[in-house]
């Protein structure tokens, strides 16, 4: 058959259409499969990188719909966020009108990709019915107090003009943007994750084998358990005094009880509470307040890098040795970890040390190696014996950090505690495109949730968006509301949600069937039978934010009672970047690849050929455009070898026996790339080689002239390649077979038997020939048969010794 993929891609594209072909069955006896790609942003226009996101989580679709898996296959929109606020500016246009019309035409793109996504569970996260819901899990969330309302110093984006997460900071910058954070005290609402910080470490372990090592590792990290030591310094008689007796005393948090007897200074965050109290009361002259509220606004990655303090002029006392103890604010002490305050250690601490040595302060140290001396001019940081710490002396690190905590509890003047590195996830944001928190300020009853029958409380569209601010802040009439639960006169909540709230329970949406879509969020029996998610593909940039944030979500909901799992992923495949001259594409860069053009040009199963054949899905791929013609050449011949094929509507029955030796070999290929196959898909995920497997067993075919095996290798390679090539794969079928082929295959153990074994002859350690011999012949005739064909170097010489390794080689020494 000539290749006309223009005209192949079409026609099937429009049947699937108007077949609805890839919606799932609401029979839920079925054996399921549930396979998602993280959906876009609707940015305007697909790019390789989803290409290569859908083209991998179509093939693990296509090829569970082959195996009578009822398969759910979803896409949709994550399309609340600042860039549609930042392209209304830029462009003039409404975030909602240059949103929607972005997912028009990106639907289109991936219409023409022939991915098999179900269309009636597609949605956008603007959408009115998707805030509905979500504002009822907010709602929810605050009166449980796991949403909740507190003033701090926050990550503030200056050109987004909005709230960050810790982890939407990336090296200082913002992650969208790349502008500098700055450091902003303002009102916020928190997501308590904290709460779950020990479930979401101890739950990893359900994830191993499933998710890459890699992502697990790095969401461990994150989440970041430690445990120490928390105890209280109490401010000696004079600082008392100075601070009003308004404080008495703060706590600190140790990993390293063993080197307290070093503590040779105390430092506070520039934000902690006592530092702003001598601020706001003019107890510290005007350069040194002028230095803390620099620091202030420095962001958190600056502060790290060079050490920078002010000396507070008050002292604590030390708990075990009673000394006096210096306090500072030191620029490398964070709010956003532990109390805000640590006791100091420099002579076994990095930065306590670099700090000490910037302004001259004591180095006491208190732990020696265990062999060899103590290092000069930095901190020893290693486990060792301790010294200068009075009864602990001799002990080493490990011992003496229980026995000291022990003393602490014993005394009553410390405990044993564990922290985490994760802090509650900052939530709101002031932009206008973005899901309003549901929630109502009210002089008489304070902060009170929206009622949920008057859900969604959607967006005014009658906005202004100038690039300063929150226009919600501005609108002269969509904030003012009346108080639900009194009535009087109010004002709505003009914050907007964090975006990855909407990604945060997406997956759990698609379970809904239609029959429920506009009355719940989901349905309980849909979403025992449709979770967890089986395979889950996307970048790995997404590793600490959307992954974490979804398994958060997941458990929430759990404790909600909405649903009854705990993870919401069991197998992740995190897929590599799409390069081009060896850089990740971009258009700034001038190294992109427009999908359109190149679908135009050869057709979407060459596109996707290529992304599947040229790397491995976890591995980066560098783009190649002779690669890409390779694609469309072999498809090609695919398709016009497709001619020596019998039509049929059953595989024909083979005599594997009194087959040639090119027949068997090809039967054999064949086979083999259907063994392949399956492994490709529920272990390795290469389907580099099985589509290498496929091209082998199609040069085995063109080696035999059998009508048979030519018609059978149809039937197999075309089930195994219609997920990665379908519309080709398809019209094939559909004309030989009458798709009676896209069904799961048996493997022939016929074609794995072995009629006859090589062995290699060596004379006198030397190769000189090769023989085939049968599964069955002895040694007497092996050895016949590699005389004969190692004649011309043992004829007239004395043979000395034979030897038979057996399936392997013969080895004959001669002399003479």
């Amino acid at each position: 058959m000539q290749y006309n993929p223009q005209a192949i891609e079409a026609k099937w594209q429009k049947f699937w259409e108007a077949n609805g072909s890839f919606e799932p069955s609401e029979d839920y006896t079925k054996a399921k499969k549930y396979i998602l790609s993280m959906f876009p942003f609707p940015s305007g226009r697909l790019h390789m990188g989803h290409v290569r996101n859908y083209t991998i989580g179509d093939a693990f679709a296509r090829y569970y719909r082959q195996q009578n898996f009822n398969v759910l296959h979803p896409i949709g929109f994550d399309s609340f966020g600042m860039p549609a606020e930042n392209a209304a500016i830029k462009h003039g246009s409404h975030p909602k009108t240059w949103t929607y019309d972005n997912i028009d035409y990106m639907t289109k793109e991936l219409a023409t990709l022939g991915l098999s996504f179900s269309k009636e569970r597609a949605f956008a996260t603007s959408d009115p019915l998707y805030t509905k819901f979500e504002q009822g899990f907010i709602i929810d969330m605050f009166e449980k107090g796991i949403l909740y309302r507190k003033k701090g110093y926050l990550n503030w984006c200056p050109h987004d003009q909005t709230v960050l997460a810790n982890e939407q900071v990336v090296d200082g910058c913002c992650w969208r943007c790349d502008t500098e954070v700055v450091k902003k005290e303002m009102y916020q609402y928190y997501l308590k994750i904290s709460d779950y910080a020990d479930e979401l470490l101890s739950d990893l372990k359900k994830l191993e084998g499933g998710w890459p090592q890699q992502v697990l590792t790095m969401q461990e990290n994150w989440i970041g358990k430690s445990t120490g030591l928390q105890f209280d310094l109490h401010f000696d008689e004079a600082s008392k005094e100075k601070l009003g007796e308004t404080w008495e005393k703060f706590d600190v948090f140790t990993t390293r009880p063993d080197t307290i007897y070093g503590v040779s200074y105390a430092a506070l965050a520039a934000e902690h509470d006592i530092v702003t109290h001598m601020l706001e009361n003019n107890l510290l002259d005007a350069e040194k307040a002028g230095i803390i509220k620099a620091m202030k606004n420095a962001n958190a990655i600056d502060r790290q890098k060079e050490k920078q303090g002010v000396d507070l002029g008050i002292s604590v006392i030390h708990p075990l040795t009673g000394k006096s103890v210096p306090v500072w604010v030191a620029n490398f002490v964070l709010m956003d970890y532990g109390s805000g305050a640590v006791m100091a250690v420099p002579a076994h601490d990095d930065r306590d040390y670099d700090f000490a040595a910037q302004y001259g302060l004591p180095v006491n140290a208190v732990i020696a190696p265990k062999t060899g001396e103590l290092p000069e001019g930095k901190a020893f940081t290693e486990a060792g014996v301790l010294f200068h710490s009075e009864a602990f002396d001799g002990m080493e690190s490990e011992a003496a950090k229980a026995a000291i905590m022990n003393r602490f509890e014993a005394e009553g003047i410390g405990k044993k505690v564990i922290n985490f590195r994760l802090k509650d996830w900052g939530v709101s944001r002031q932009r206008y495109w973005g899901a309003p928190i549901p929630l109502v300020h009210c002089d008489h009853c304070g902060i009170v949730p929206e009622k949920k029958e008057n859900l969604p409380i959607a967006l005014p569209d009658d906005i202004e968006i100038t690039g300063e601010g929150n226009p919600l802040e501005h609108h002269p009439s969509w904030k003012f509301c009346s108080c639900p639960k009194c009535g009087s006169d109010a004002i709505r909540e003009t914050d907007t949600m964090d975006t990855f709230i909407e990604s945060s329970w997406y997956f759990l949406r698609y379970t809904a069937s239609k029959g429920i879509w506009e009355d719940k969020a989901f349905d309980a029996e849909e979403l025992n039978y449709w979770m967890n998610v089986d395979h889950y593909i996307g970048g790995i940039e997404h590793a600490i934010l959307h992954l974490l944030y979804a398994r958060f979500f997941t458990k929430v909901l759990r404790d909600l009672g909405y649903t009854k799992c705990d993870e919401p992923f069991d197998r992740l495949l995190t897929q590599g970047m799409v390069l081009k001259d060896g850089a990740k594409m971009s258009k700034s860069k001038g190294n992109t690849v427009d999908p359109d053009a190149l679908i135009e040009k050869y057709g979407a199963d060459t596109a996707r050929l290529f992304i599947l054949f040229a790397a491995p899905p976890t591995q980066e791929l560098e783009w190649n455009d002779s690669a890409v013609e390779g694609a469309f050449r072999f498809l090609k011949r695919f398709s016009e070898r497709s001619e020596k094929v019998t039509v049929c509507d059953a595989l024909p029955s083979i005599d594997h026996a009194s087959l040639s030796k090119e027949e068997k070999t090809a039967r054999k290929k064949v086979y083999e790339a259907l063994k392949r196959a399956g492994e490709v898909y529920t272990e390795r995920y290469t389907f580099n080689t099985m589509i290498a497997g496929v091209m082998e067993a199609m040069n085995a075919l063109a080696e035999q002239n059998n009508a048979d095996v030519w018609t059978e290798g149809y039937w197999i390679l075309l089930g195994i390649m219609e997920p990665v090539v379908p519309h080709l794969s398809w019209e094939l079928s559909e004309q030989l077979f009458s798709r009676k082929n896209l069904a799961p295959a048996a493997i022939r153990e016929e074609v794995f038997e072995v009629d006859a074994i090589p062995m290699g002859i060596s004379i006198n350690g030397k190769n000189r020939a090769q023989i085939e011999v049968g599964v069955n012949d002895d040694k007497e005739t092996i050895l016949a048969a590699a005389k004969a064909a190692a004649a011309k170097w043992i004829d007239g010489k004395e043979i000395v010794k034979e030897i038979v390794v057996p399936n392997k080689l013969v080895n004959i020494v001669v002399k003479g």
